[in-house]
């Protein structure tokens, strides 16, 4: 399961997960703080932007090259890419720092940030064990061509697979990332799943665009979105040569994002 389904809104599990942190870290405070009107709420936002900013700092400081020739995107968070355990310490220092000069907020902000912290570690690594657990699905889709193709028999060399569709603004946006990855990347196999729209649109779209992108095809009845457990588009799946997902992302990639899970894949096959 990769997103939750809120009426028509579907939110990645990693955010959802964030979000439930900091609502019980932000109840355990005020718990702990209610009899001496000592309230830590705005001290724990604090330190989560904190998180999230050096976090964003670090992913564009490890992967530079890739922002170099379009610097505007540092600020264009939609690609996901934050490396977290450097904003977790710069809160945490932050965080201590506090303790030690504001004694009153010792205690709940204290145990409201062991709250915060050890719920999202324990929910992150829980995420992770079940989603590297995912096995590629058993499912048949048809090529452009209108042939048949089964998933498992494209196992055997390290996978890429994204959903997507023409309508979709952040499909179209990545979509040349992706053609250049899928060209850069010849030991990797990338799948262009259209979901839900026939042939004639895709290839339309694709003419239009000046996209040659090999293995594009069809998911009329979106079947493999609801096997992964996603419905937003556009979703991105990598698995290793055995057919073990080894990641997912929700959401455009750029190319600094797509550089980051590609590079787990190359790791995940020298072991």
């Amino acid at each position: 399961m990769l997103t939750l389904n809120i009426g028509p809104f579907a939110l990645a599990l990693p955010h959802v997960l964030i979000l439930g942190c900091l609502l019980l870290a932000t109840l355990s405070g005020w718990w702990i703080g209610r009899r001496n009107g000592h309230n830590p709420e705005r001290w724990l936002f604090r330190l989560l932007l904190v998180a999230l900013l050096v976090a964003r700092l670090a992913f564009v400081i490890a992967y530079f090259e890739h922002f170099r020739d379009e610097p505007w995107r540092v600020i264009d968070i939609r690609d996901g890419g934050f490396i977290a355990w450097p904003g977790v310490l710069a809160a945490l220092l932050l965080g201590g720092w506090l303790l030690w000069r504001m004694s009153a907020l010792r205690k709940p902000l204290g145990i409201a940030m062991a709250v915060g912290v050890l719920s999202w570690g324990l929910g992150t690594l829980t995420w992770h064990a079940l989603d590297r657990g995912t096995r590629l699905p058993e499912l048949a889709l048809l090529d452009i061509e209108g042939r048949s193709v089964t998933l498992q028999s494209l196992a055997g060399k390290p996978l890429v697979i994204n959903l997507w569709a023409t309508w979709c603004p952040p499909c179209r946006r990545e979509m040349p990332v992706l053609a250049a990855a899928q060209a850069s990347h010849p030991d990797t196999l990338f799948l262009f799943v259209n979901q839900g729209e026939a042939a004639e649109a895709v290839s339309r779209f694709l003419d239009s665009e000046g996209l040659a992108l090999d293995n594009v095809l069809l998911d009329s009845g979106n079947g493999l979105g609801q096997r992964v457990g996603s419905t937003a588009l556009p979703t991105t799946l990598f698995y290793d040569a055995r057919g073990r997902q080894i990641g997912s992302h929700l959401g455009e990639l750029s190319r600094a994002s797509l550089a980051r899970a590609l590079e787990s894949l190359d790791e995940d096959k020298q072991k």
